[in-house]
């Protein structure tokens, strides 16, 4: 028996999980709402488009990935507690790390997605750089510091995408990472 109600989250929830598996061909209303034992009504009644409903997916991961690591990154005193939290925080490895993949394939056809995408780039490489600054790098340092670490971060996520994370990931980020940003 159907259910009678599915929350808003409950729609974003699933919808940036089969997006992060399938990218949009994830997105499919009725598989949706048979998963979620609602009727598909209960889609439209949250949402009035598909496209809406991607908008507030991309939203959420913008503030799951982004808004909500910042936030929990300055709750440390010092800098370099913070660049820990970030390294501990980043390169865990999520089961929803493939969203990103899928939305930059997805941004192909939609040049407003790219541009919000370019944005949230530049707002981690732009956050990382301000750590690193107060860990006493340069201005400059810190501007290539930062570019780095987010490729590397980018690397590291694409290099066990489909594997078993080992158990030391973090002593072993920190050592490579500390190849270039001494802390």
């Amino acid at each position: 028996m159907p259910k009678i109600i599915a929350t808003k989250e409950d729609w974003i929830n699933l919808g940036y999980k089969l997006f992060s598996e399938m990218g949009i061909s994830g997105i499919v209303v009725e598989k949706m709402a048979k998963k979620l034992k609602v009727n598909k009504s209960s889609f439209y009644w949250h949402f009035k488009t598909k496209k809406e409903f991607i908008n507030e997916i991309i939203s959420f991961w913008v503030s799951i990935d982004t808004t909500k690591i910042i936030s929990m990154v300055e709750s440390e005193s010092n800098p370099i507690k913070k660049f820990d939290k970030l390294i501990q925080l980043v390169f865990k490895k999520d089961p929803f790390f493939d969203f990103i993949f899928y939305l930059k394939r997805y941004a192909l056809k939609n040049k407003s997605i790219q541009t919000l995408i370019d944005n949230i780039d530049n707002q981690r490489i732009e956050y990382t750089k301000n750590i690193i600054i107060e860990m006493n790098y340069s201005l400059e340092e810190a501007t290539i510091y930062a570019s780095l670490f987010y490729k590397y971060l980018i690397g590291y996520h694409e290099m066990i995408r489909y594997k078993k994370q080992s158990k030391h990931y973090i002593s072993e980020v920190k050592t490579e990472i500390n190849q270039f940003i001494k802390y």
